[in-house]
């Protein structure tokens, strides 16, 4: 069977995480290493522990989902120029190859003390070090009736990507030609700083060909454009003139599903067909369980940058988007793939006794596409700084596209299936 046509089986959507959770095989009771989330940061981090112990050292990855399905690229879901089985792979290949134990449950508690994971299921795991890359928790409650409007699928956020991402899809396409989608922003930090442009960019290339009396409005708690403002403006004024409205300093604090309206503090309500409202984001929930939300009002974890170690916990490394992060370092798969290196490298060398990295580096790019096949980047390299304990830009490196290229779209997908190889492979 096609890897396409196995994903839109009924085996492939237990894959997406349609069908109950289940535990690969047995539980075991230790674990050298324990790893929760198995995303762009917790599945490098399984891998590179195994890799780079010559498998000695072992490892579990705790993850509810059968499958990857990656954020980077699902916007092209939502615009319809991809499928979502073009971003999904699966996760055998980590325990095939690389010997990772996974089991498909959830992890609901840690105990930082008794060094134990419980699990959704009911089983429980000793570790010697844990990983915790569990991403964002979105914040509900700071939109009014937001918690209830998302429960009825009236208004989606589609920020992790799986079923809501073609749920959302399919709310476009039910739109009448004329009407208005309307994504609103956070105020940052909150995961992929230029995600949600990318996102209404690509609902406008599919307003452009298929409901060109439609609009796109961006609802931006910030006072610019988050990252790649000057491409993304260009872009919206030379490529959708007439469809997309920018409205920055509108922060969202209701939502009234029945009605279709956006609602603010200081500006008119906005009326909507269609509302994509992204709220504010802190650590995920697991956590905030431990206690590792310790920065930014409690908001996100506090982290050694050496090896991502838990300032809040011992032998608890936590990566990804849930940590607070360092100076001009993005909450992106690309940078928690660098987050899961580098804590599996500290992790093996503090079992095996031997000295942690002391000057680890992190690279960054970012891919948007703002059509079906022009695409813009940002680049930077990180450096970990001893004297002021943190990573810091590397002064010269990276950079922003000149504009938008076809050219540049053959490498971010060159860039998908090597960070996909690199992470699960």
């Amino acid at each position: 069977m096609q890897r396409r046509s196995f994903l839109h089986s009924s085996a492939g959507l237990a894959l997406l995480g349609l069908a109950g959770c289940a535990s690969t095989g047995a539980i075991p009771s230790k674990a050298k290493v324990v790893v929760i989330g198995g995303g762009y940061g917790g599945a490098t981090a399984a891998k590179y522990v195994r890799m780079l112990s010559d498998d000695k050292i072992d490892v579990v990855l705790v993850e509810p989902n059968e499958a990857f399905v990656s954020c980077p690229l699902s916007n092209l879901v939502i615009g319809g120029s991809r499928q979502i089985a073009e971003v999904t792979s699966p996760y055998t290949e980590l325990s095939r190859r690389h010997g990772v134990t996974r089991v498909r449950d959830s992890a609901v508690a840690i105990d930082t003390t008794a060094r134990t994971v419980k699990l959704a299921g009911g089983g429980t795991i000793a570790y010697d070090k844990l990983v915790v890359s569990p991403g964002v928790e979105l914040q509900f409650g700071s939109i009014e009736g937001l918690q209830a409007a998302h429960a009825a699928g009236q208004v989606l956020q589609a920020w992790k990507a799986g079923p809501e991402t073609v749920a959302l899809r399919r709310q476009l396409e039910a739109m009448p030609d004329g009407g208005v989608y309307a994504i609103t922003i956070p105020e940052a930090p909150y995961r992929c700083p230029p995600g949600p442009y990318e996102r209404a960019s690509q609902v406008a290339w599919y307003f452009k060909h298929f409901k060109p009396r439609s609009k796109v409005l961006i609802l931006d708690a910030n006072p610019d454009v988050t990252s790649k403002g000057p491409l993304f403006k260009k872009v919206w004024a030379e490529q959708y003139k007439g469809i997309v409205d920018y409205l920055p300093q509108h922060k969202t604090m209701a939502v009234d599903a029945k009605a279709g309206l956006v609602k603010f503090e200081v500006h008119e309500d906005v009326k909507a067909q269609v509302i994509n409202a992204l709220p504010a984001m802190r650590a995920g929930a697991i956590a905030v369980q431990a206690g590792l939300n310790n920065m930014a009002n409690n908001r996100w974890c506090g982290v050694n940058y050496q090896s991502f170690e838990s300032t809040a916990a011992r032998d608890v490394f936590v990566i990804g988007d849930s940590i607070q992060i360092a100076p001009a370092m993005p909450k992106s798969g690309h940078m928690a793939n660098g987050h899961g290196k580098v804590a599996a490298a500290a992790i093996v060398a503090q079992l095996s006794g031997w000295d942690v990295n002391p000057a680890p580096m992190l690279n960054n790019t970012c891919y948007s596409f703002v059509d079906d096949r022009n695409v813009v980047h940002v680049a930077s390299v990180h450096a970990y700084d001893a004297a002021e304990k943190t990573f810091k830009a590397v002064a010269g490196s990276g950079g922003v596209s000149t504009g938008p290229t076809e050219l540049e779209g053959v490498y971010a997908m060159n860039w998908a299936q090597n960070i996909w190889a690199d992470t699960l492979g």
